[in-house]
This record gives C-alpha cells, structure tokens and sequence, in this order.
C-alpha cells in the first residue's frame, strides 16, 4: 500500500497532512531559512542535472523538451528514485520545489514518474488520484 503523493512550494507553510517533506531541487530555495523550511530531507540527486536545469530556465514552450529529458535522468537516477519510492511506499510524501511556475517544475512531472512506478509495481489504477497540488499563497521566493 501507497501513501498519497502531494507537490507544493518549499514557501508554503507545512500542514499535518505533508507527511514526510522532500525537497526535490538542487538548490536550497533562496530566502528560505533551514530553521523554518521544515524539510526531513534534500534529495539534490533526484533534481534535475545543473545543465537541464539551466536550459529549461522555467520556459513553458520548453516543458515538452524538459519532460523527456529529466524522466531520462530519473531513469538513469535509480538509487536516488529508488530512495523516493520506498518513501512514497510508507507514508504521504510531499515534494518540494522553489519555483514559482506550479506547473511545470521538476517536482510536478516526479509526482507523476512516482505514481506510475508505484501503479507497475502494486498493480494499483488509482494511484494518479493520490497526486494532489497544493497552491497556497506563501512567501515569494
């Protein structure tokens, strides 16, 4: 059995329905103290590589691109995928990303390669309704 799959801002406060807090970026999200960022873990390694990061730059015309490309590295990123599943596996997780585009960032498209790794290996057809978005109005980053 599988927990719930939920993506938000780093920014926004933490709720008791997080589960455990994953940031999914390869950079600590500016402005954001360490003391009150209420993160259980940083998995740079999962985040995109520094030169797909650089060249998608949080264009929408190149999400397309982007899409291919990073579920290339996650698949050649076992281990640290592999880290995210067994979490996924025990409890809500929620994903963790800086950017303002809510979207389309890493962290949207890794909910999307956890659900359908965790619908292969339970057989499970629901697990798409367990991602859920969360848009809160938190501090600007």
């Amino acid at each position: 059995m599988s927990g719930s799959i939920h993506v938000k801002r780093a920014y926004d406060p933490p709720e008791a329905s997080d589960g455990t807090r994953v940031l999914v970026d390869r950079l600590w999200p500016r402005g954001l103290s360490k003391a009150h960022a209420h993160i259980d873990f940083w998995l740079k390694d999962v985040a995109p590589s520094d030169a797909l990061r650089k060249r998608f730059h949080h264009e929408p015309a190149k999400w397309p691109a982007f899409v291919n490309d990073y579920r290339h590295e996650l698949e050649h990123n076992r281990a640290n995928l592999e880290q995210l599943l067994q979490l996924c596996r025990d409890s809500p997780v929620t994903l963790l990303y800086s950017a303002h585009d809510t979207e389309h960032n890493n962290a949207v498209l890794l909910a999307t390669v956890l659900a359908e790794h965790l619908r292969e290996q339970d057989g499970s057809e629901h697990n798409n309704d367990k991602i859920h978005h969360l848009h809160h109005g938190g501090m600007d980053g």
